[in-house]
């Protein structure tokens, strides 16, 4: 019997996330994401991607997106490979 757990890395080790809000952000909200990559999509939406060093950096971000009212499209832990080209890691149906 496999541990499917195992199969996943620690989910308090540093990993890289690709977070997608609803809208395009301003220039003016990127010192809010600090480290983080911001991309505007053509679809409208901007994409956060970037490494977070643990499970509570990643709450701490999500609780800046939910205090600043921006609706969370979705959330994406990465493999290390993904972190390249974020936009190809989400599908129509992820949306």
């Amino acid at each position: 019997m496999s541990n499917e757990r195992s199969k996943h890395a620690d989910p308090n080790e540093p990993a890289p996330y690709a977070i997608r809000l609803k809208g395009h952000l301003g220039r003016e909200w990127a010192d809010r994401f600090e480290g983080l990559t911001i991309v505007l999509t053509e679809d409208g939406d901007t994409l956060l991607t970037g490494p977070l060093s643990d499970q509570a950096a990643l709450h701490g971000l999500l609780k800046k997106v939910r205090d600043l009212g921006i609706p969370l499209l979705a959330v994406n832990r990465l493999e290390s490979g993904q972190a390249e080209t974020p936009e190809d890691n989400y599908s129509q149906g992820e949306r």
